[in-house]
């Protein structure tokens, strides 16, 4: 399953290089659902939220009105995750507040999962230089996604993984860590950074892993009509 993503800063929808560089603006949000219409799942982080700049709540509400939605950005509580529920989220996305330095905060991930439970919750596994990265991928641990993988899935119902190295590059994604990545667990995977050929959709979509797409979207590589038929082809 092809993924859209809509990522919001200052009430727009951006898309970042590398986690940090604004590369382009998209269209409106308003816009942004009409081109994501027919699109089983839309991906929407709130950045503002995820650097602690503020929040991007009403344009979250509004693209949960008119689509069904997984979001994130700056879950770092019961509440934030509650919040975005609240707001028309169907899941929430967690990162950096699911770990601590020695591994899992099952604490945290324990009450998260008892509160919104855990089929509403999705773990976002970041890697960069082979090891999982935190607090914007800007901290690296002591882990690799695969090894952490059994010990979260008890508080999830999928992972987003994201091949850092090669996001918003345009230069296509490892899929041998993805695949090592499908051998290490039986739940839902999406693949996020570097995807950017129909091949790459193809080969991810072959080891069972759905595809969360954003730049080679915004940048008219991937087109959307090829994305929807590729959905209802696999549907």
């Amino acid at each position: 399953m092809i993924i859209p993503c809509i990522d919001l800063m200052d009430g727009k929808v951006v898309q970042l290089r590398q986690g940090r560089e604004k590369v382009l603006e998209g269209k409106s949000p308003q816009e942004m659902v009409e081109m994501f219409a027919g699109f089983p799942w839309i991906q929407v982080i709130d950045l503002d939220a995820a650097f602690g700049k503020g929040s991007n709540a009403e344009t979250v509400k509004y693209l949960a009105s008119n689509s069904a939605i997984r979001a994130g950005g700056g879950v770092r509580s019961t509440q934030r995750a509650t919040e975005l529920l609240a707001q028309g989220a169907a899941k929430v996305i967690v990162g950096t507040a699911a770990f601590l330095t020695d591994g899992p905060n099952r604490r945290f991930l324990w009450e998260l999962s008892e509160t919104v439970g855990a089929e509403r919750i999705i773990l976002a596994l970041d890697s960069k230089d082979g090891r999982v990265v935190v607090k914007g991928w800007q901290e690296s641990t002591n882990w690799t996604a695969s090894e952490i993988l059994r010990d979260l899935e008890p508080y999830c119902s999928g992972f987003l993984c994201t091949y850092v190295d090669k996001e918003g590059m345009m230069q296509g994604t490892d899929l041998e860590w993805f695949r090592t990545l499908r051998s290490s667990t039986g739940h839902e995977i999406t693949a996020a950074g570097g995807i950017t050929t129909m091949d790459d959709i193809r080969a991810l979509t072959a080891l069972g892993i759905h595809c969360a797409v954003g730049m080679s979207i915004y940048t008219g590589f991937l087109k959307l009509d090829e994305l929807r038929a590729f959905n209802t082809a696999i549907a």
